[in-house]
């Protein structure tokens, strides 16, 4: 059998396919973890940073990359949260569409129009990176990382 024009197209076509189908799947679904329900969220307070109280709680992290981390739970007791920080300009990331508890948009949108506010869980969780919350008044937190801008300059 004779090597033709054709043949070599189907081979490009088919790796094109396996490659594109395997970084899909790498990008998507390969480096998360789900963290464990005793993982806890931190509230930073002017004296320093204290745990909260949670339940429900979903969370996703990844080592590929300190910006992968989002989580979803309820709070115990929102008024904890009264003395805790304000975030500067919190912006959640879209994650994994698997991971359905996590709106980025509608998160984002909430805290735009009040419905929720941002709080500063924990400065530097990695270099460079914060962790915050959204907090709704019925108990809702929602945490993701984001960059903090010391890196820049």
């Amino acid at each position: 059998m004779a090597f033709t024009g054709r043949t070599a197209a189907i081979a490009i076509l088919a790796s094109a396919t396996v490659a594109g189908a395997a970084m899909y799947w790498l990008q998507v679904y390969a480096y998360y973890d789900t963290l464990p329900e005793t993982t806890v969220l931190r509230a930073t307070t002017e004296t320093g940073v204290e745990p909260l109280s949670l339940s429900e709680f979903e969370g996703i992290d990844a080592t590929s990359s300190p910006l992968r981390f989002r989580a979803c739970a309820l709070l115990a007791d929102p008024g904890e949260l009264s003395h805790a920080l304000p975030a500067a300009k919190p912006e959640p990331l879209t994650g994994p569409s698997w991971f359905s508890c996590f709106d980025a948009a509608a998160i984002g949108a909430d805290l735009q129009s009040g419905a929720a506010k941002a709080l500063l869980s924990e400065r530097e969780i990695h270099l460079g990176v914060d962790r915050i919350l959204a907090v709704y008044p019925d108990g809702r937190v929602f945490a993701w990382h984001q960059l903090n801008g010391t890196l820049e300059n």
